[in-house]
């Protein structure tokens, strides 16, 4: 397969992918970048709808990695996925279901409380990118029918760990921040260290497996 996408220049240590898709597809974009890194490519980081590239104009010029970014994106491809990400096993973040949205969940989706956490944890998720605070990983990939809408209001303090719903993501917020997704439970599981190397515990393209911990 190939990607349609287009290169938006931002100065001269930058470009911006916009891909035609969706996270899906800027995954994949991502990964075989990634794959073929060339030296003198800082970082990758991908968006809802695109992937920055930063680079080191001593080492490339903005032409060479235009260039590159081409090659790559015009290349067929085997697939969406990255043969290794899917044999990798997932990461497990143990989730107690005790969340205050979780029965307006179950309302706003047909299914009983029960039925909602056995969505949840039924298949594995895929980081598709991270924002919004250091280590808030947005997962898609999910069962369909969790797909809600965020809260009508924000709560101003929403505690560390805590385990929410937004439109096709779930996530888990690293730190107490405001925020307005629908909370269903909350994880002991440390989502953001600075301590540790990587000190995200959920990178774009893994796997995640929400486990059930304990009663609800």
């Amino acid at each position: 397969m190939t990607w349609s996408v287009r290169l938006l220049p931002l100065g001269d240590r930058a470009q911006l992918i916009e891909i035609d898709g969706g996270s899906r597809e800027v995954l994949a974009v991502h990964r075989a970048l990634d794959r073929d890194r060339q030296i003198g490519v800082v970082d990758l980081v991908p968006a809802a709808r695109t992937v920055l590239v930063t680079f080191d104009p001593s080492v490339l010029s903005p032409a060479a990695v235009a260039g590159w970014i081409s090659d790559v994106t015009s290349a067929e491809h085997p697939g969406r996925e990255d043969e290794d990400e899917r044999g990798a096993p997932p990461i497990q973040v143990p989730v107690r279901y005790d969340g205050d949205d979780l029965a307006e969940v179950a309302t706003l989706t047909g299914l009983s409380p029960v039925e909602v956490i056995e969505a949840h944890t039924a298949t594995p998720w895929t980081v598709a990118f991270t924002g919004f605070a250091p280590g808030f990983a947005y997962l898609i990939g999910g069962d369909p029918r969790l797909q809600v809408p965020r809260r009508a209001t924000p709560r101003a303090v929403v505690p560390a760990g805590a385990v929410g719903l937004a439109g096709p993501y779930s996530g888990v917020y690293p730190r107490s921040s405001p925020g307005g997704w629908q909370v269903i439970g909350h994880t002991e599981a440390t989502i953001w260290d600075v301590h540790a190397d990587p000190p995200a515990l959920l990178r774009p393209g893994a796997r995640v497996q929400f486990v059930p911990d304990g009663a609800r």
